[in-house]
């Protein structure tokens, strides 16, 4: 007992208990609490996200279902892409002796019926008079008219004389090596002409296949599992869609809540019916509870390792962290005399090892600190000496220059000034991004020589948007290469030819394009340098379009770079994107010379 009270008054106790009641255990309920939170936050986002996605399918379905009542409805109103616009007064006459729908011979209305909408896969139309049977079908599908279940089809239109017939999902056996599942929509075409009487006076009735596969892109969105149920169902509950078998489904459905299930429901008005949808619970939060489990394990490993590490680092780091603190102590105070005795190879014998280096270097700094201040003068005399270099060069040149004037060689000193200012913008130091402006009159420089040299056979043409500010700024050194290489590669070989930048702001990037009206390239060289681009690692022999590719992409991303297109005897155009980028004040003064 009395060994346990010393125990009990040793710091080593008091902080090890500390360490569990003030860190573990508001970590562990800390922890519980935020995984409930989080499961319960996840639980009903995931809900609110099927709600929606619910919703959402059941207005399609509506749409889709008003859609094909709006086809139905064309035996009346005649309104249809490529035919006339008004329709006879007399259906009964149309119908059973000109066999017309509204003016259309019945076959082509059917054939309107089948292409007007992408899921209909044929079509029927009965004559009441005495049962004829028309029919068209998509895909030169073949029809086996005794097969057809007419006299079904008509009892259930009997129903509603002058409603819309939807019969529920079937298998359309009726269409030869056919296995499609297909929903048939039906309706009578009534002769309005003359006076309306009580009994309907049915000329025909049309019906037609819509196949099931309309539902196909909202199933794919709610990700159905196998145990996960679909109901398109009227106001009686009687269903009209279902990814499961119909013969198989469970009536009523208001009777089927279960706490395993998650039941949602949207109102479909136009069968006055809704859409019912079944999710197992267990599917959709499996992945959360799996989730739960691990951070409830890693919880606890993690509790049992802290106790364990926080009890030996505790016994293991006390002392020495103490004679530690000491020994800075009087560094702090400016004694550089001191070092610690390394007893273990361990954390601790390195971190007093590398206390002592750390004193040792400190020494050393402050001896080498004159060093530095020295070498610091020195780099500062190397850099003026690079900046006389290249004055020496222009003043050369400015000399070669006058004296081409003096000498009436007034096209020489234009291009000796042309050579120099390209020197100049070449050799600017510390510049990546320039004006377009400045850019452009690089360009000009460049091309002035050009012109000399092939006796005016090139021209340069510059077509700025008014939506660009030549203030922005563009890569130093993107646009001449671009133009060397449409000379070389394209004007050079005819002759002559222009060379043409257009430069405008596209969704917020600039564009700046490069045409010339040379020699232009076949498929497979624009293939080539396709994949040259896309490769950095890739050899090719257009180097300067490659190296303005690349430095675009890495200073800009991946989001921008260069394109090209280009047709055999038409000429090339090259697409450069960069980023809308406003310019810095420019120092003229500031040119590395």
């Amino acid at each position: 007992m009395k060994e346990w009270r010393l125990r009990w008054n040793s710091v080593f106790v008091k902080f090890s208990a500390a360490f569990i009641v003030v860190g573990l255990i508001p970590l562990f309920a800390l922890s519980y609490f935020s995984v409930q939170t989080f499961t319960g936050h996840v639980e009903r986002y995931t809900n609110d996200n099927l709600r929606q996605m619910v919703l959402y399918i059941s207005y399609n379905l509506n749409s889709a279902f008003n859609n094909y009542n709006e086809i139905s409805m064309l035996m009346y109103t005649g309104r249809y892409e490529g035919l006339q616009d008004s329709f006879s007064d007399n259906q009964t006459r149309n119908v059973n002796e000109l066999e017309q729908i509204n003016t259309v011979p019945i076959d082509a209305f059917l054939k309107m019926i089948v292409y007007s909408d992408r899921y209909i896969t044929s079509a029927y139309f009965v004559r009441t008079t005495d049962n004829k049977l028309y029919y068209q079908t998509k895909e030169n599908k073949v029809v086996i008219p005794e097969q057809l279940p007419v006299k079904e089809w008509l009892s259930t239109v009997k129903e509603d004389p002058t409603g819309l017939m939807m019969y529920p999902t079937h298998d359309d056996y009726y269409i030869f090596n056919s296995k499609d599942k297909v929903i048939t929509i039906g309706r009578n075409l009534i002769d309005t002409s003359g006076t309306l009487t009580k009994e309907h006076k049915i000329v025909g009735t049309l019906f037609f296949d819509v196949d099931a596969k309309l539902a196909d892109p909202f199933l794919r969105e709610l990700n159905l599992g196998e145990r996960d149920e679909l109901y398109v169902l009227d106001d009686k509950e009687r269903p009209y869609f279902s990814n499961k078998e119909l013969a198989g489904i469970r009536t009523p459905f208001a009777s089927h809540a279960d706490e395993d299930k998650l039941i949602l429901s949207e109102e479909i008005p136009f069968l006055k019916g809704q859409l019912l949808v079944e999710f197992e619970k267990k599917e959709i939060y499996k992945q959360l509870g799996t989730t739960s489990t691990a951070v409830y394990m890693a919880i606890g490993i993690c509790s049992l390792v802290l106790i364990i590490m926080g009890t030996w680092f505790s016994r293991r780091l006390a002392a020495p962290i103490r004679g530690l603190i000491k020994q800075m102590a009087k560094v702090e105070s400016g004694n550089l005399e001191i070092q610690i005795e390394v007893k273990s190879n361990d954390e601790m014998g390195r971190l007093a090892h590398g206390f002592n280096r750390m004193v040792d270097r400190l020494q050393a700094f402050i001896n080498e600190a004159y060093v530095a201040e020295i070498k610091q003068k020195q780099t500062e005399l190397s850099a003026l000496k690079s900046q006389i270099r290249p004055h020496y060069l222009y003043n050369t040149l400015e000399v070669i220059r006058m004296n081409a004037v003096h000498s009436d060689a007034d096209e020489v000193a234009d291009m000796i000034l042309s050579l120099s200012n390209q020197l100049k913008y070449v050799i600017d130091y510390g510049e990546d991004w320039v004006t377009i402006q400045r850019e452009l009159e690089h360009l000009k420089d460049y091309f002035y020589i050009i012109q000399v040299r092939f006796e005016n056979r090139f021209e340069l043409r510059c077509d700025i948007s008014d939506n660009v500010n030549l203030e922005w700024q563009i890569l130093k050194l993107s646009l001449q290469p671009i133009v060397e290489n449409a000379i070389q590669h394209g004007l050079r070989m005819k002759g002559k030819g222009t060379v043409q930048i257009s430069i405008d702001c596209v969704e917020n990037k600039l564009a700046v394009t490069v045409y010339d009206d040379g020699i232009g390239m076949d498929k497979d060289e624009i293939d080539r340098l396709d994949m040259m681009l896309r490769d950095a690692s890739a050899p090719s022999k257009n180097v300067g379009v490659k190296n303005v590719h690349e430095r675009i992409k890495s200073v800009c991303g991946d989001g921008y770079g260069i394109s090209i297109s280009s047709r055999k005897h038409v000429g090339t155009s090259v697409l450069m994107l960069f980023p809308v980028k406003e310019a810095l004040p420019y120092d003229p003064n500031n040119t590395g010379r």
